[in-house]
C-alpha cells in the first residue's frame, strides 16, 4: 500500500492550517504560538481548526486514518486468505478483530474524545495530522501486514491465544473503564456510577478525581491501551521484533505525552496540581511508576 498521498496531503493540510492560524477569530493553543514558525507549525498554532461547523481536528483523529486502518487490514487479511488456499490464520483472525473493535469503540464513544488532551491542549499542525492521516492506518497496520505471507504464521497454541486474548480484554478494562469514568464525571458528577469518587476542587473551579480509576494512577488509561497493543504484536509470535514496533513506539509516546500533558496541567492548576499528585503519586503503574 503507497501512503506517499497521505504524507503529501497531512504537509499540505498543515501549512493550510497554519497560515489560517493568523486568522482574528482563531484560538492558538498552549504552547502552539512560540514565534517559532518551524516548531508553531509542526505543534499546532491554532487549537481547534474549523470550517463552519467542520472541526479539522475532530474529524481528522477519528474518521480518515482510523477507518483507513481497518480498511487496510481486511485488505491483508484477503491477500492472506488466497495466499494460503482459502484458509485463514487465527493470528490474522485475531489482529483483525482486534484493532476493529478498537476503532468501533473509538467511534463509538466519540464524545469522550473531546476530553483527551489532543483535544482540549494540544494544537492541530503537522504532528497530529500526519500521524492521524498517514502514520495511524500504514503503520499501525504492520502486525496484518506482517502476517500476509502464509509462512509468517506463527501456529499458536491454545493457551497462547486464551493468553492474548485475556491480555486484551485486560487492557480494554482498564482503558474503557478509567475514561468512561472520566467522561462520565465530567458530563454528571452526581451520576449513581460517580458520585461517591474522591476529588479535589481546584482554584480554578475544575475537579480533578482521586479515587477509583483515576485514584490507582494518573494515566492509567494509558497503561490500558499499551496493554492492548502489546496484545497485538503477540499475535505475530517472536519471529521478528518488527512487528512490536507499535508496543515500543507506543510507550515512548505515552511517556512523552504524560510529560507534556503533566506540564500543561502545572500550568493550568498551578499550586493545586503538587496538591493533586501528592494523592496520586503514580502515573502508570500503581506502586511502581
Amino acid at each position: 500500500m503507497n501512503s506517499a498521498p497521505a504524507i503529501v496531503f497531512s504537509f499540505a493540510l498543515s501549512f493550510y492550517l497554519y497560515a489560517k492560524s493568523f486568522a482574528k477569530d482563531s484560538l492558538t493553543a498552549l504552547g502552539g504560538d512560540t514565534g517559532n514558525m518551524v516548531y508553531d507549525w509542526f505543534i499546532g498554532r491554532e487549537l481547534n481548526p474549523r470550517e463552519g461547523d467542520f472541526d479539522w481536528k475532530e474529524f481528522c483523529e477519528l474518521r480518515p486514518g482510523l477507518i483507513g486502518w481497518v480498511v487496510l487490514n481486511l485488505s491483508y487479511a484477503f491477500v492472506h486468505y488466497d495466499l494460503n488456499g482459502g484458509h485463514i490464520s487465527a493470528s490474522m483472525v485475531l489482529i483483525n478483530l482486534f484493532q476493529a473493535f478498537y476503532v468501533w469503540d473509538g467511534l463509538y464513544q466519540e464524545s469522550a474524545i473531546l476530553t483527551t488532551t489532543d483535544i482540549i491542549s494540544d494544537g492541530f499542525g503537522f504532528m497530529l495530522a500526519f500521524g492521524d492521516l498517514a502514520w495511524v492506518p500504514f503503520a499501525y497496520s504492520v502486525q496484518a501486514r506482517f502476517l500476509v505471507e502464509p509462512s509468517h504464521d506463527p501456529k499458536l497454541g491454545v493457551f497462547a491465544l486464551a493468553a492474548i486474548i485475556c491480555l486484551k480484554l485486560a487492557g480494554f478494562s482498564i482503558f474503557r473503564g478509567a475514561n468512561g469514568q472520566k467522561d462520565q464525571f465530567r458530563r454528571d458528577p452526581d451520576h449513581p456510577d460517580v458520585k461517591n469518587l474522591s476529588y479535589i476542587t481546584t482554584k480554578s473551579g475544575r475537579k480533578l478525581l482521586t479515587s477509583g480509576w483515576w485514584g490507582l494512577a494518573r494515566k492509567i488509561n494509558y497503561t490500558g491501551d499499551w496493554l492492548m497493543g502489546l496484545a497485538w504484536c503477540l499475535t505475530t509470535g517472536v519471529q521478528t521484533p518488527v512487528t512490536y514496533f507499535y508496543a515500543i513506539y507506543f510507550c515512548i509516546l505515552l511517556i512523552h505525552r504524560a510529560w507534556r500533558d503533566d506540564d500543561c496541567c502545572e500550568k493550568k492548576y498551578g499550586e493545586d496540581w503538587p496538591k493533586y499528585k501528592r494523592k496520586v503519586p503514580y502515573v502508570f503503574i500503581p506502586g511502581i511508576i
